[in-house]
């Protein structure tokens, strides 16, 4: 049951001292690393603070030292054939998520540059999760066998970093914006990049005009059809110019499609 751990075995008593889930509406989430601080500022700031004094996401961090038995805490190992760096050791990974599932059923999902790119369609559907385990890799990543153990890779993206702690942050904030009554206005995240599968429209505020730089007369102009469809144009335009592989996904009319030269199905312009 949430919020109540199991009698102190020396495991648990590592998860009870990090103080156990609070009944919640929202999204629960275990981070493992060895580098728990890393995460002391952002989860105090910003949008992941105010999730977490709403009680709408809780997050614990676990120091995957603490399912070691040796006085150095050793985590890594050389690699079996040899190769430079080295490869986190299975025993603290697996010991770790032994303990941690034997709380409740969670998504584990390890961070790691091989992993499946993570999109919005991602973050929304792990926003639906009750409950998160997010495995933040070091070195030269974990022993293969370790991802027997997890539900999912996941990828921020095309470049190597020193660790999984940064990937995790990225997930953690994106999926706290999705939660119900994080966001002050709900329906901004709706209007977002990649909401629609198009980037967002261009933004403005006052003044009106800053060193002969006018804000277009449209969104001055009072009329909310024209201001949608002035929008709207503008993300399809956007799109196309940085980010034209998304059009073949994104939600188009035959319209739009026949405007901006676009097959069905294609991002590309036709011809």
């Amino acid at each position: 049951m949430w919020g109540e751990l199991a009698p102190p075995t020396a495991p648990q008593e590592r998860l009870c001292q990090l103080g156990g889930f609070r009944r919640l509406r929202g999204v629960r989430c275990d981070i493992v690393t060895i580098f728990p601080e890393f995460f002391d500022s952002p989860l105090a700031t910003g949008l992941l603070g105010k999730a977490g004094e709403r009680g709408l996401l809780e997050v614990r961090r676990h120091d995957l030292r603490d399912w070691t038995h040796d006085r150095h805490r050793t985590v890594d190992d050389a690699p079996f054939g040899g190769g430079a760096g080295m490869v986190m050791r299975p025993e603290p990974w697996f010991e770790a998520l032994d303990d941690l599932l034997a709380e409740g059923p969670a998504r584990v999902i390890l961070l790691a540059p091989d992993g499946h790119r993570l999109d919005q369609a991602t973050v929304a559907r792990l926003a639906r999760e009750p409950r998160l385990v997010l495995c933040c890799g070091r070195y030269e990543g974990v022993d293969e066998r370790v991802r027997e153990r997890v539900d999912e890779v996941l990828s921020i993206g095309d470049f190597v970093l020193a660790g999984g702690e940064p990937a995790a942050l990225v997930v953690l904030d994106a999926v706290a914006r999705l939660l119900p009554g994080v966001m002050g206005n709900a329906a901004s995240a709706g209007e977002e990049s990649f909401a629609a599968g198009l980037l967002e429209y261009p933004q403005y505020t006052r003044p009106a005009v800053y060193r002969d730089l006018e804000v277009p007369e449209v969104l001055r102009s009072g009329n909310h059809g024209a201001i949608a469809r002035w929008r709207r144009e503008q993300a399809i335009q956007r799109t196309l110019l940085s980010r034209p592989e998304l059009l073949a996904s994104a939600e188009l009319s035959e319209e739009e499609r026949a405007r901006h030269g676009l097959a069905e199905g294609r991002g590309d312009p036709v011809g």
